[in-house]
């Protein structure tokens, strides 16, 4: 039992002499204490990959404790001076009075054994209500559960008591106070003092509207409401843990500031939202933790924060409290970007990267100084990002992602990240990234089973297995499972400027039978084999995401003939379905008939000629890219210049010339790293493209140096010429000249932009030169000039060239009443414009 405070009007002389032995009895009983009990500083760490970040922590806490100790004994001085000089006035000197004024504890409230039993198995779900500091008959009743501490000592103003050890980790005692005050907690192990707020001090800092919000999936902002937010609340400094695990008997916070050890951070759950929150106070930036989740059967598992906004570098898994410091220099290019036309009336040929591997070993930072200037100089106006997302298997090259709301930490921060970004934005390029939402992967620490139940994948096991790649598949008609897909999107767009999602699989996430057989899937409600869920949930993301930042774009990488993939949502299709509201869709079809048809030898590219052409029967049932993506240059499909027939010359060239017939067909554009220099060998993440093909001291140098001019050339004519984007989608800015010259080789047509200027391209994908090849051509141009020729010299060809104004005279030839005669070059795409 602690002293009572020296009553008023007593013998200062007595009273200090007397607080003065109850301190030195405490100080002896204390060190007896220490001698006699065990106590959990030694106990071992839970988390087998975390013994280095428990040191450092350790260490961390001796640092702060000698601040603690160096501030309080700077205190006790001080309180002794002002007793000691108040004694002199009234009494002869006597023994400096102790630091705080001590407080009595009449009684000892403990935790009632059904709390105890709940807290001490983690399957509390309002901790609050027992811990902390509460009014009962009598005073303020203190309760802290701190497993492993050897004394608590509560800290009120002038007003320090020792709690009452009860065992197990729980201290408590009653105050005789009138309500309850501002507390600190000193809390006492083997080599240290903790000086800290009590978290269960504190009211909710989720806030109704949130919890609303949540409740309804409809929080756009969701990361703003879940995870770990460092914040100031009721006046602390901390961080608020929270996290959505609704099949959850308890979750408590485990990390790196309390040893791995989650036992007093248990959190509390807020009402029917299956929402747990706990803000601990002193936690801050840096810190990695994870929950501790008890599944319904009572066992427990060790989870990632779902919306970790950072992680560690994989494969270690732990999440980790972030808050951005990036200062933003981008806004002249958000303000253009809000203003400009859409991207499918707007130039956009598009650069994809994989990140990890385009210069291997560069940090996020290190490619901001590199990859701008590149993608400047080849005149690519948008980079594809393949997914950066976190993701535990670099071979999945991100596609199975476990931190939705984390870029990956092996490249830097989400700050550097960030720094990325605004490279790119300031040096005039937009940044796409690839977007997963089709599926996640099982790993038993991410979002599997999360609470112990299924939770973000569906409940029926056929809905939830992704028959290709053994991954789960998120029930979309769920709706907090929506809204965390839906808020991903926003927050990419939001918190990182990304100008556009190119959403990945979006066939598999369509269809209930994709990849199944009869028997594994379940017809919906009206008996089709269409994902409704899907199909809302993909409508209001797009719906969504356009709706709240300006400027973006949706691309949807489908490979089936749904109907109305980029038609707006609330605009019906004759399926009796909305648009899904993508802004573009990539044209597999186009790129697989393309690429089959350039992969024949020239002698017999005549009986294939409809796979050049039969895009246009289709051309403007949707916004189209066209793409030559990663997937086509990896596991054995070989690198583009490689699919190519004949020797080495001819495979350039029939390069060359595909890009140039790709550059005018109708469609964006879309080309994977490496293949801007012909590499000859496949893509692979675990080297990158072949960077020393364009050392000067390489023989073939000048070969591959060839094709990467003519990338460059074709984005500069491109850009500067708006008959090659400001229509894509109109049927009026396309005219065949001649799509049926099988025998030949031979494909020509007009592009028009808005006020009816064309362009002329015309490719020859034959081996030989055909001079004075006689053309229809429109009678109001009175003359033409070769724009681009992927047969100069410089890109590696043959010299072959229109260099004078073609005229055209009044002979009519494929159903035109004029005719220009050109000379087509082997292998060879020419545009030529009016002059």
């Amino acid at each position: 039992m602690t002293p009572r405070p020296t009553p008023s009007g007593s013998d200062p002389k007595k009273s200090a002499a007397k607080a003065a032995k109850s301190v030195k009895k405490a100080a002896e009983k204390a060190a007896e204490k220490a001698v006699t009990k065990k106590t959990a500083a030694k106990k071992p760490d839970p988390v087998a990959d975390k013994a280095p970040a428990k040191k450092a922590v350790a260490k961390k806490a001796a640092e702060q404790n000698a601040v603690s100790k160096a501030v309080t004994k700077k205190t006790a001085a001080k309180t002794a001076k002002k007793g000691t000089a108040k004694a002199k006035k009234v009494a002869p000197p006597v023994p400096a009075s102790p630091p705080e004024v001590l407080a009595a504890i009449p009684a000892s409230p403990e935790v009632p054994a059904a709390d105890r039993d709940r807290l001490l198995s983690g399957t509390h779900h309002d901790p609050h209500g027992v811990l902390g500091a509460h009014q009962v008959p009598g005073g303020v009743a203190f309760r802290v559960f701190r497993p492993y501490a050897r004394a608590v000592t509560v800290v009120a103003g002038d007003v320090r008591a020792d709690l009452h050890d009860d065992g197990d980790g729980f201290f408590t005692g009653l105050l005789a106070l009138r309500e309850v005050p501002p507390y600190r907690l000193l809390v006492a192990y083997e080599e240290t003092v903790q000086d800290t707020e009590d978290p269960y001090g504190f009211l909710p800092a989720l806030g109704d509207l949130d919890l609303h919000l949540i409740g309804e999936g409809r929080h756009e902002q969701l990361w703003t409401a879940l995870g770990a937010q460092p914040m100031t609340h009721q006046g602390a400094t901390g961080t608020r843990f929270t996290v959505w695990a609704p099949n959850a008997r308890g979750v408590r916070v485990a990390g790196t500031f309390n040893f791995w050890d989650g036992s007093a951070f248990a959190m509390r759950s807020l009402g029917s939202t299956g929402i747990w929150e706990l803000f601990v106070p002193g936690v801050g930036e840096g810190e990695l933790y994870k929950f501790e989740i008890t599944r319904p059967d009572g066992s427990k598992t060790l989870r990632a924060d779902p919306l970790a906004r950072r992680t560690e570098v994989p494969p270690s898994t732990s999440s980790i409290i972030h808050a951005s410091h990036h200062e933003w220099g981008d806004g002249e290019w958000l303000a253009r970007r809000a203003e400009g036309a859409p991207a499918h009336e707007a130039p956009f040929s598009v650069y994809e990267i994989h990140l990890p591997s385009w210069r291997p070993g560069l940090t996020y930072r290190q490619l901001a100084e590199q990859l701008p200037a590149y993608v400047k100089d080849l005149g690519f106006t948008h980079v594809e990002l393949m997914p950066v997302a976190e993701h535990p298997f670099g071979g999945s090259w991100g596609y199975q992602v476990t931190g939705f709301y984390a870029p990956t930490a092996r490249l830097g921060t989400p700050d550097d990240f960030k720094y990325l970004v605004d490279a790119l934005h300031q040096a005039g390029i937009g940044v796409l990234m690839d977007w997963v939402p089709a599926h996640f992967p099982r790993d038993d620490w991410a979002l599997a089973e999360f609470d112990g139940r299924t939770l973000y994948e569906h409940e029926d096991p056929l809905r939830a297995a992704h028959p290709d790649w053994g991954t789960l598949e998120f029930d979309y008609g769920r709706r907090e499972v929506r809204n965390f897909l839906v808020a991903n999107a926003i927050y990419w767009c939001e918190e990182f400027h990304i100008d556009g999602l190119r959403v990945d699989a979006v066939a598999s996430m369509l269809y209930l039978d994709y990849s199944r057989e009869p028997g594994q899937w379940v017809p919906n409600v009206h008996g089709g084999r269409e994902n409704l869920d899907a199909v809302d949930f993909l409508q209001e993301m797009n719906a969504t995401v356009y709706r709240r930042v300006p400027g973006v774009v949706t691309i949807a990488e489908e490979s089936t003939a749904w109907d109305g993939v980029t038609r707006a949502t609330h605009h019906m299709g004759p399926g009796g379905f909305g648009g899904l509201g993508f802004g573009l869709k990539w044209n597999m079809g186009w790129m697989h008939d393309s690429l089959d048809y350039m992969a024949h030898e020239p002698v017999h590219r005549k009986y294939h000629h409809h796979e050049m052409t039969f895009s246009m029967v289709y051309a403007y049932s949707e916004n189209y890219v066209l793409p030559i993506s990663h997937d086509e240059v990896v596991h054995g499909k070989r690198s583009l210049v490689s699919k190519m027939p004949g020797d080495w010359w001819q495979q350039r060239a029939n390069l060359r010339a595909y890009l140039a017939f790709m550059w005018a067909h109708p469609g964006k554009q879309l080309l994977f790293m490496g293949q801007e220099f012909a590499q000859g060998a496949e893509w692979s993440e675990a080297h990158g493209p072949d960077w020393w093909l364009l050392d000067p001291a390489y023989g073939a140098e000048a070969d591959h140096r060839g094709v990467r001019d003519l990338v460059r050339d074709l984005n500069v004519v491109y850009r500067h010429t708006p008959a090659l984007w400001q229509r894509d989608t109109d049927p009026s800015g396309f005219q065949w000249i001649v799509g049926d010259a099988s025998e030949d080789n031979v494909f020509a047509f007009l592009r028009h932009d808005a006020e009816g200027s064309p362009l002329l391209a015309v490719s020859n994908l034959s081996p030989v030169v055909r001079p004075n090849y006689r053309l229809g051509a429109p009678d109001d141009v009175p003359a033409w000039l070769e724009s681009l020729n992927t047969d100069l010299a410089k890109y590696g060809g043959g010299d072959v060239t229109n260099p004078d104004i073609v005229k055209p005279d009044p002979q009519a030839w494929h159903g035109r009443p004029a005719s220009i005669q050109v000379t087509l070059p082997p292998l060879a795409t020419v545009w030529l414009r009016p002059a």
